[in-house]
């Protein structure tokens, strides 16, 4: 890609946004442990503000320094053919893990051990 830009901001920063995204549903589903529901809402919001500076300052910053690292030793070893490949790996980790979270459920991508006990 000509400009590492373009790629930063129309692929990069919204896959780490889909990533915040899920975050925010691993955030949700452990919070039902918790009973009061402010002190529910409280930890939900508190845990999305943290992750979101998380991701915004650290997440896509990691990735978009992977991609220019990768841009250039693609170039040298098989032109845009490595980065183009990074990019539909990336695109397909984020849509098992939707897949996972939304249809099989949110306990699926955790370890057991993190799992909800039953009926929360």
């Amino acid at each position: 890609m000509k400009n590492p830009n373009v790629v930063r901001h129309y692929y990069v920063l919204p896959c780490c946004l889909l990533l915040l995204n899920l975050c925010v549903e691993l955030v949700s589903y452990k919070a039902k442990m918790i009973d009061d529901v402010l002190l529910r809402t409280l930890a939900i919001m508190g845990m999305v503000i943290f992750g979101g500076s998380l991701v915004g300052f650290v997440v896509a910053p990691a990735i978009g320094l992977l991609v220019s690292w990768m841009q250039r030793s693609s170039r040298q070893r098989w032109g845009g053919l490595g980065e183009l490949f990074f990019l539909l790996m990336l695109g397909l980790v984020i849509f098992w893990l939707y897949y996972r979270v939304y249809i099989v459920g949110p306990a699926s991508v955790l370890p057991v051990e993190w799992a909800n006990p039953r009926g929360g």
